[in-house]
């Protein structure tokens, strides 16, 4: 056993890495063979065949735990449609911080190489319900696939799950479009999501950025000699959680817990980088990018809005850019945007990158209704303003876990 922080449970929890506390049920006996569901209860999670009962042919779907089994990190590693969000650090953070359970559906035997696999979460909340997204706070997620049948297979699994279960719904986010009339799918919610390629030399992608916005703010802050950190140390993390607790008050919105960003670091390693800005030893802006191969992505930023006219933010975002084209990457993701914030889509257009539409895809067996989250009143929008940042950290430790 090693021990985790659980944030959920209160603390530190120990936790047997072996036990199996799923649920099996049997479901019919054809020919002298047992299919069997496996509902897992937590993170303990035994690879068992299932055989949908809804299934037509003889198609199998292997459920296996990818915080277990090393076969998902060589699938992950191989395969073109993977990102960050698929690595097991990303699907263990989520796991230890909020308590998102998660598993992957694959039609291979047990035993081979994964040919195929799509990973999801199940989200258990008294307050937004019961469901399961491939995957919370990741900004997109494809599935890892072979070929279209695969993806009607694990969608009928998933339908089939959500019949027979009490799940709210299913919900995928992939960047591909998806044809959602032949999978009884309907799209939720679509993003801007933006992207930079780092193909051009140097010079040329600092003559994309804009004028105003970006290259004299750069130049502003190399006049004022910022002094520029990075790593992933506990001072960095502290500094950068500082950092996020103001932004996070100025837009009115619920920080992510800080414990978050911990096991963030743990389970990413040197996949992770945070980015930080002082001026006098103050810590002034920072961001937060992760590694998957050769693309790079910007997840998260944060400043104290006292010194933006000194170009702090500018000023990192030029230096990740110079930085990840220096280690061989060729391209940045910079995330998703809602499309009606036009100051956040112009902010990232102008840093050279390109957009296109990002949707997430549901399925449910009940009418869906669009219910805004309590966090998002404008009541408690206006308190989070003026909490302290004690009472601050403490409401979203309390009620983020229900927004994946």
């Amino acid at each position: 056993m090693r021990p985790y922080l659980n944030p959920v449970c209160g603390g530190s929890t120990l936790f047997p890495r072996g036990l199996d506390v799923g649920v099996l049920r049997e479901r019919s006996t054809v020919n002298s063979e047992v299919c069997y569901e496996t509902r897992p209860r937590w993170l303990g999670l035994d690879e068992r065949l299932f055989e949908s009962p809804k299934q037509t042919g003889t198609a199998n779907i292997q459920i296996l735990d990818p915080l277990r089994d090393n076969r998902w990190d060589k699938l992950v590693a191989r395969h073109p449609n993977a990102s960050v969000f698929h690595q097991r650090g990303w699907l263990e953070a989520s796991a230890r911080t909020y308590g998102y359970k998660p598993l992957v559906l694959t039609s291979t035997a047990s035993g081979l190489p994964l040919e195929n696999g799509l990973v999801v979460c199940r989200v258990s909340s008294w307050i937004t319900g019961t469901r399961l997204v491939s995957l919370p706070f990741a900004d997109h997620c494809e599935p890892l696939l072979n070929d279209p049948e695969e993806f009607r297979m694990f969608t009928e699994w998933l339908r089939n799950e959500c019949d027979h279960s009490r799940q709210r719904y299913f919900e995928l986010r992939p960047l591909l479009e998806v044809p959602v009339a032949d999978y009884g799918l309907k799209p939720a919610r679509s993003f801007w999501f933006h992207e930079l390629d780092l193909e051009s030399s140097s010079e040329q992608l600092f003559e994309r950025l804009h004028k105003n916005s970006f290259q004299r703010k750069i130049r502003r802050a190399e006049r004022e000699r910022l002094c520029y950190e990075t790593g992933r140390s506990q001072e960095l993390v502290d500094d950068f959680y500082t950092l996020l607790l103001m932004t996070r008050r100025r837009h009115q919105l619920l920080p992510q817990p800080k414990i978050w960003f911990q096991n963030l670091v743990e389970g990413m390693g040197d996949k992770l980088e945070i980015r930080l800005a002082r001026k006098n030893g103050t810590p002034i802006a920072a961001i937060l990018t992760l590694q998957h191969g050769s693309s790079v992505v910007y997840k998260y930023g944060c400043s104290n809005a006292r010194f933006h006219n000194l170009g702090a933010m500018p000023f990192l975002f030029w230096r990740l850019i110079e930085e990840s084209k220096a280690s061989g990457a060729q391209k940045i993701d910079f995330g998703r945007s809602d499309l009606d914030h036009e100051g956040l889509v112009v902010f990232k257009d102008r840093l050279g990158t390109k957009r296109r539409l990002l949707t997430y895809y549901r399925y449910s067996n009940a009418a869906e209704r669009q219910e805004a989250a309590p966090w998002e009143s404008h009541a408690l929008r206006q308190l989070f303003r003026h909490l302290p940042d004690a009472f601050l950290s403490t409401a979203g430790r309390v009620f983020y876990k229900h927004m994946g």
